[in-house]
């Protein structure tokens, strides 16, 4: 068997896709999509929700967004971390039915002595045969483009984005962060001329940027998008650790504004709350980049619409992967109180996300209060766009069209049947204390511990009002709530069920398990017919699912291609059923001629999750 590349994959992937093809007196009047995608910018990093206290980071250009167009209160990412968040978007299916919920990467999960539970194993990426956003739009059309942060493994290329450009731009790591900053005559980040806020005593004229690729990639490809209405999906790398600024003058105004001396002090920022002076000059960076983006749309005109700026033609929504992330070892980055926790977490601070959508049609200063997911983008996206894709692809899609509330001022979201949207909810089988699952309905959310095998119940809101946003008073045992308790456990337990969500697993070397896991008895690789098995002891528990994955050999040459090249084989990482004996005690898989190792991935009717030793296929 020949060995199988990215792009005879991808090729075989988008040549199966139902094309849909405009006239030009159509595609003219089709709007252009663009979305803003922060990685790690919590809810209350931005200048919109304030709660308590004001938010220090100076946002102005998401403020300004939000004048233009809706505001979303109560927006969530698909899940707490920022590659299931990224499948969600691009899939519009939930992480828990892609069964792609961290960030994991093909990485064996290796659960300690002490830990009941262990994590699933995620695929190396995104399923190639996963229908994207920008695929259904290239094939409608649309000029696909994406600038910055992809990290769905591969490359987005591969994935119906017909431009490409996945550099980090200005947030790239500096050997020392408190000196080297961007100069006028920097060879890579040269200072703007122009000046931008913040504005303040000492610069009134306001300040200069760094030069970074990640804008002006994606300014680049609008200017090339002339002929086409165009879908441009800009990723940043910001305000993801490392925790850094290039802009001088920026990280002076915030040391200055928070009272610290500049340059900072070498070391971990460890002030409380909002305090750190890094992280709220790279929140200001990406506000910079936002109102760069923004303003070339009303600068620009539409060549498609004349007499029309890009403005007017132009749908763009601005949100984040997921919450802030609060911590980085030893270092403070921000706070999401009053909201619990951050990143890495289902409590509100790990998936609560600013959100706000313009575009021709919405109304300016508008506030939408109800439950919105990011997986709403995809139905929605197609249906402001008019594209079709073919009615089994659009069961898949997880979220709603919510373009009833952005255009003719509706105060529910509801399906393609009339159905008011009840809930929402998360799968999270990842991480020491963090492993739930959690579904919002109302005003409670209601956590599913899979550690702690029970439910706890929060009441975020009581009649539309702040009640316990913080999550600090459980009322799960109180016996007022238990037909809450009831009602929103069997509604997660259906989710779950529908979703066919996995994990976490059982951990076979927990020091503490009542029950056996599988014992591997034997595992033989037959190199004439290329037959790998692996045979259980006559008492291990039986095996119910199995798979082969194809790995590098280990200690070998290590990747023979970088992913995202061409020649890198798509299989090695992902899952491969594997063929079970009637017994349940033997597993065998064939493996093609041009793999060089494997090993074979066991969840025996305990439900504990086995992996064979990697084997050479030789």
């Amino acid at each position: 068997m020949n060995r199988l590349t990215t792009a005879l994959f991808a090729s075989l992937i988008f040549a199966s896709a139902a094309a849909f093809t405009l006239s030009s007196a159509e595609a003219d009047e089709r709007p252009n999509i663009l979305i803003f995608y922060v990685d790690d910018l919590g809810w209350q990093d931005v200048q919109l929700n304030d709660l308590d206290d004001p938010c220090p980071y100076e946002t102005p250009n998401v403020v300004k967004l939000a004048k233009q167009g809706m505001n979303f209160t109560q927006a969530y990412s698909a899940a707490p971390t920022c590659a299931p968040s990224r499948a969600g978007i691009m899939t519009g299916q939930h992480p828990g039915k892609l069964r792609y919920t961290h960030v994991t990467f093909a990485n064996i999960p290796k659960g300690r002595p002490t830990e009941e539970f262990v994590e699933p194993y995620l695929g190396a990426h995104l399923p190639m045969d996963a229908l994207t956003l920008a695929t259904a739009l290239k094939d409608n059309g649309y000029a696909t483009g994406h600038v910055g942060k992809w990290h769905l493994g591969l490359s987005s290329s591969l994935f119906g984005f017909e431009f490409s450009h996945e550099e980090r731009g200005v947030h790239r790591k500096l050997a020392d962060r408190t000196k080297g900053f961007a100069t006028a005559n920097d060879p890579k980040y040269p200072l703007s001329e122009a000046k931008y806020p913040p504005v303040s005593d000492k610069k009134p004229d306001g300040i200069s940027y760094p030069y970074d690729d990640v804008t002006e990639s994606a300014l680049r490809f609008m200017q090339q998008s002339d002929d086409k209405p165009f879908f441009l999906y800009l990723a940043h790398w910001m305000v993801h650790w490392p925790v850094m600024t290039r802009n001088g003058e920026l990280l002076e105004h915030y040391c200055d504004k928070l009272g610290q001396p500049f340059p900072p002090e070498p070391g971990d920022v460890t002030l409380k709350g909002q305090q750190n002076p890094y992280f709220a000059s790279m929140v200001t960076t990406v506000d910079w980049s936002l109102g760069r983006i923004v303003d070339y749309l009303n600068e620009t005109d539409d060549p498609r619409s004349p007499g029309k700026k890009l403005i007017q033609t132009t749908y763009v929504m601005f949100t984040s992967d997921n919450g802030g992330a609060e911590k980085h070892a030893n270092e403070i980055i921000s706070d999401n109180y009053p909201l619990k926790y951050g990143k890495a977490h289902d409590e509100e601070g790990g998936i609560r996300v600013p959100m706000v959508i313009t575009g021709p049609g919405i109304p300016q200063e508008t506030q939408f209060d109800g439950l919105v997911n990011q997986l709403d983008f995809f139905p929605t996206i197609l249906n402001l766009t008019q594209s079709q894709i073919d009615s089994a692809a659009k069961k898949e899609l997880s979220g709603l069209d919510i373009t009833p509330v952005l255009l003719d001022g509706a105060q529910q979201i509801v399906d393609a049947d009339g159905t008011q949207r009840e809930n929402l909810f998360w799968h999270f089988p990842h991480g020491i204390d963090a492993m739930k699952a959690a579904i919002r309905e109302g005003d409670f959310k209601l956590y599913k511990n899979y550690e702690t095998r029970d439910y706890s119940l929060y009441r975020l809101y009581q009649d539309g009002e702040r009640y316990d946003l913080e999550e600090m008073n459980d009322l799960a045992a109180e016996p007022e709530y238990a037909p809450v308790v009831k009602r929103l456990s069997e509604n997660l337990e259906q989710h779950l069920v529908e979703n066919q969500v996995e994990g976490p697993y059982l951990n076979p070397a927990f020091k503490g398990k009542t029950k056996p896991s599988a014992d591997i008895q034997k595992l033989a690789f037959k190199e004439e017919s290329r037959r790998a098995s692996v045979r259980l002891r006559n008492d291990s528990p039986v095996i119910k699912t199995a798979y082969v994955i194809y790995r590098q050999p280990p200690g070998g040459d290590g990747k023979k291609a970088r992913r995202g090249e061409e020649s890198f084989d798509v299989r090695l990482g992902m899952k491969t059923p594997a063929t079970i004996a009637a017994s349940g005690h033997l597993v065998s898989a064939q493996i093609p001629d041009d793999i060089d190792a494997y090993c074979f991935l066991l969840i025996d009717e305990n439900d504990y999750q086995t992996f064979s030793d990697i084997q050479i296929a030789r």
